[in-house]
Parts: C-alpha cells; structure tokens; sequence
C-alpha cells in the first residue's frame, strides 16, 4: 500500500442529508446541483413517471385481476414422505422442519393421500385429506387437526 493509494471510507465525505445550497464555500452553493435553468432545476419538477402530458406507460397497461388480503399459502405433504419418521413418532410442524421435509411452515401444513405408508404415526398438523386420514388409521396412527 502506498500513500498515493488511501482514499476515504465510501459514505464518509458526503452523506444522505448534505446541505446543499449552503454558499460557495460548501462545494455545492449556487446552484445547489441543479444546473442551470431548464424544468428540473426549478421547484415542483414533475413527479416520477410523468412523460410530458402523455398517456404514462403505467396507464397504458391493463389492471388485471386482484390479490386476495386473506389468502393463506399451506405446504401440502404427500402420506409417503412421512415414512422417514420411525415407528410410533410423533409428526409435528415443527419436526418436519427438523428432519427436512419442509423448509418454511409459510400458513400451516396439509398431508395429502398420495403415496403408501408403512409405518404407524401420530401426525398433528394443520390439515388433512380424506385419503390420508384413512392411509394413517389403516395402520393404527393417529391424525389430529391443531
């Protein structure tokens, strides 16, 4: 490193919030970095977006359809991937995170009848099909809605 090579921190000579329009003596006086003359060096230049009376390109797109405020994204299991649980465990939310299974709960878990199952659980999740309550049953487990 050489001293023809230090230069300042970046952010640390001019910030967010610099004075502008403060004398000659601040480096940006006069002027204040708008130029000179012209629509946008005069106060109330036009808001974003605005082309000159123009129809914005914004206005020109159609408005289609809407996004529903109440929506809840549930991750749907199949009956299968539950095998990785040993006999008799206990399947949570919380322990399909654990094993790998699910990596963001997001609004709740649904297990689905997809697939076989061979061994006998006791699954808590949020939801379940008509299919994958009878596969859990079938085998002596137990399916319960929290």
């Amino acid at each position: 490193m050489n001293l023809s090579e230090l230069s300042p921190a970046s952010g640390s000579k001019h910030s967010g919030n610099f004075r502008r329009g403060r004398g000659h003596g601040s480096g940006n006086g006069k002027t204040a970095g708008k130029g000179h003359k012209g629509q946008k060096a005069r106060s109330g230049a036009p808001r974003i977006g605005f082309e000159g009376g123009q129809t914005p390109f914004i206005r020109t797109i159609p408005k289609r359809g809407f996004t529903n405020r109440n929506t809840k994204e549930i991750i749907a299991i199949n009956v299968d991937r539950l095998n990785k649980f040993e006999d008799g465990a206990l399947v949570t939310v919380e322990s399909l995170r654990e094993i790998g299974i699910i990596k963001n709960p997001k609004d709740g878990v649904k297990i689905l009848g997809n697939g076989e199952l061979t061994k006998k659980l006791d699954v808590k999740v949020n939801a379940f099909s008509e299919t994958a309550i009878e596969k859990i049953k079938a085998l002596g487990g137990n399916a319960e809605v929290i």
